[in-house]
């Protein structure tokens, strides 16, 4: 099977999808995780087979066709999506090949989304993913990718919550890493974001540290996304209100004991809707 939705059951098995939307589609029934579908490792199989350039006709079929639906259920003429790579060993409790391989944001239209997938399918190949798998005694050979298509969420509030404390190991803490914008400056790194400290026993807020955020990752239509200044009025106020914060920190923690395992999550507002876009394994912790 080349291409499989979210919600379907079998979007849950690793092998064919990848740790990071086998993650996702546990959730997507019961959280608010943007619609999306995943080209699985048969997929990718498909293209390597084929000489790893031109797309096997039936494949490119069923990529446009489900590009389509995607339009369809979401309501939209012109369908903006995130475009992410998920391989079988990413977001495990080892390794979480966070930044490693390629993600693609705002991309509209399926001719678009073919070249982005393509990109993400190479990304394998590159010298930083197989240095990474060579560090984490990961085999460099033979490497099942699939890629998640999912609608893009225009974001004004971004970034990463864990549900437990990554700096002291404190168990009983939340820190929640946001900032405006899209979330690729904060994962990324381009911008000191604001930190909130809740705690787990009562979600109230027991720290913040609000930074001067000068740059912000935005939607373009021509470039896919780019980082432009935050306006002057916004750079020192705080992205999170205390409502937010103990929103974020509460699913954290739901997240957490459903899992099985403390969670770092990437989650976005657009308005004042919260939308989970990942959640993979703490690996940091002891």
């Amino acid at each position: 099977m080349n291409i499989v939705w979210l919600e379907q059951p079998i979007c849950q098995e690793v092998q064919r999808v990848g740790g990071k939307v086998a993650n996702l589609s546990r959730l997507a029934a019961d959280y608010r995780v943007p619609s999306g579908f995943c080209l699985t490792t048969a997929a990718y199989g498909a293209w390597a087979g084929a000489g790893g350039s031109d797309w096997p006709s039936e494949l490119l079929h069923e990529l446009h066709a489900s590009y389509a639906q995607m339009a369809e259920r979401c309501e939209a003429e012109s369908l903006q999506v995130a475009v992410r790579s998920s391989a079988v060993d990413e977001d495990g409790q080892s390794a979480s090949f966070a930044g490693q391989y390629e993600t693609y944001l705002n991309i509209g239209g399926a001719e678009a989304v073919i070249d982005a997938v393509t990109r993400c399918w190479a990304s394998t190949r590159s010298e930083q993913v197989l240095e990474y798998r060579r560090q984490n005694d990961l085999p460099v050979d033979n490497v099942q990718i699939a890629v998640l298509v999912q609608q893009m969420v225009p974001a004004d509030i971004a970034g990463v919550a864990f549900s437990a404390n990554p700096v002291n190991k404190n168990l009983d803490e939340v820190v929640i890493n946001t900032s405006w914008g899209l979330g690729e400056s904060v994962v990324s790194g381009t911008v000191s974001p604001d930190t909130y400290v809740v705690s787990k026993s009562d979600l109230q807020v027991l720290e913040r540290e609000i930074a001067e955020k000068e740059k912000m990752t935005v939607a373009h239509p021509e470039e896919g996304t780019r980082e432009v200044d935050v306006p002057s009025f916004m750079r020192c106020e705080p992205t999170l209100d205390d409502a937010k914060a103990t929103e974020i920190a509460q699913l954290a923690c739901v997240l957490e004991e459903q899992m099985g395992w403390p969670v770092d999550i990437e989650c976005a507002y657009c308005g004042e809707t919260l939308y989970l876009l990942q959640c993979r394994p703490i690996t940091t912790l002891d």
